[in-house]
């Protein structure tokens, strides 16, 4: 009777080398500069925590978060009067599909960043990865 092989389980050493690329977020929903506020914060409700801005060739141009969403709604606008472009927060960090999950830990760990943008060469936008993908292909990787 044959035997049965162990399924095969991921190792630390399988996460070191692990890429951005391979646990990112390929759809996005992102905004361009005159996207108004309440129609962003209607995609932040959906679940997308941060939304990036992007122009008609998807060249990354910012971010717009739920803090900057709160921001606007503080300092008296209503969000429907206020655009991406307005609010965003310009010249996001991102990070390209090759770099190591290790690194992007160290960069969730040093900043308040919650969801990084994703670009290519050409700073194309291309995907977003959250804290929860990176833990997500930790625990993949059998190292809880």
């Amino acid at each position: 009777m044959p035997t049965k092989k162990k399924a095969r389980t991921g190792t630390k050493k399988d996460f070191e080398v692990m890429t951005v690329k391979q646990v990112m977020q390929k759809m996005v929903q992102s905004a361009h500069l005159k996207t108004k506020g309440d129609v962003i914060a209607s995609l932040l409700i959906e679940g997308f925590g941060a939304v990036p801005v992007v122009d008609a060739k998807d060249k990354l141009l910012g971010i717009v978060s739920e803090h900057d969403l709160l921001a606007a709604m503080d300092d008296g606008h209503k969000l429907g009067a206020v655009s991406a472009g307005e609010i965003m927060t310009y010249n996001p960090y991102s990070i390209h599909p090759e770099a190591i999950l290790p690194t992007l830990v160290h960069v969730f760990r040093a900043s308040d960043l919650i969801r990084v943008p994703v670009v290519d060469a050409k700073d194309k936008l291309v995907g977003i990865i959250a804290r929860r993908d990176v833990l997500r292909a930790y625990l993949a990787a059998g190292r809880a």
